[in-house]
């Protein structure tokens, strides 16, 4: 099986997505936008992860190739594959499904919690009730047609959704380890504005090895739920 991941910037890679992929013995390709923008053929990929960045997809005509990425993860949707994007990959995901991407009222930064919102379905991915996850936006999106909201947060309604059985974005952060946090840290600390909603370096940086460890299950039990019919 061949996973494929979009990187935006150089301090927002896979995290602990790495681990998991290694595990199952896929084989990892990738496209840096920052460095040498090449897709593949869609056909080619059994899986796409779409990773996080501080631009907008709405800034167009100063990254040209947000249009083309679109593009492809449209293709990608419609061939049926998997996809799951983070934090700016699931706000690509809503656009390119035709969704609209705005500021939200609120930056949120740094460990919050997520309530799941209830379903009546029974083939939508559950989250726990109340659930602390780590947060750097300060976009939100409007759900693609026939998506399910999954998530909310008290500063950001739409947190996740899953769009069909095998499509689900994530705004927030499931795959940080200590070091990528420190990376993320390191490399935006001038949004690290003066909220409620935005925590300070310390508090980022404090957090228990247990919520890591709980982070890291969720996101491995969103990957098998995603790629369990391929």
């Amino acid at each position: 099986m061949r996973v494929h991941y979009l990187q935006h910037v150089h301090f927002e890679e896979l995290g602990s997505i790495a681990s998991w992929l290694q595990n199952k013995g896929y084989e990892i390709t990738h496209t840096a936008f920052f460095d040498e923008p090449n897709l593949p053929d869609a056909q080619t990929i059994d899986f796409l992860i779409i990773m996080g960045g501080p631009m907008s997809i709405n800034d167009e005509a100063i990254y040209p190739w947000l249009a083309i990425e679109k593009e492809f993860i449209r293709e990608v949707i419609t061939l049926g594959k998997p996809v799951l994007g983070v934090c700016l990959g699931a706000q690509l995901i809503a656009s390119a499904m035709g969704a609209k991407i705005y500021p939200n009222p609120q930056k949120e930064i740094g460990w919050f919690p997520i309530e799941a919102v209830s379903t009546d379905k029974n083939d939508v991915f559950v989250f726990p009730d109340f659930f602390e996850v780590f947060h750097w936006h300060g976009e939100t999106f409007d759900l693609p047609s026939g998506a399910s909201l999954l998530a909310s947060s008290t500063a950001c309604k739409n947190q996740a959704f899953q769009l069909g059985n095998n499509i689900m974005g994530l705004q927030f952060h499931l795959e940080m380890t200590p070091d990528s946090v420190k990376e993320i840290i390191s490399h935006s600390r001038d949004e690290l504005i003066n909220s409620v909603y935005v925590q300070s370096e310390e508090t980022m940086l404090s957090a228990s090895p247990q919520l890591y460890t709980d982070n890291t299950k969720c996101m491995y039990d969103i990957l098998d739920f995603l790629t369990q019919q391929v």
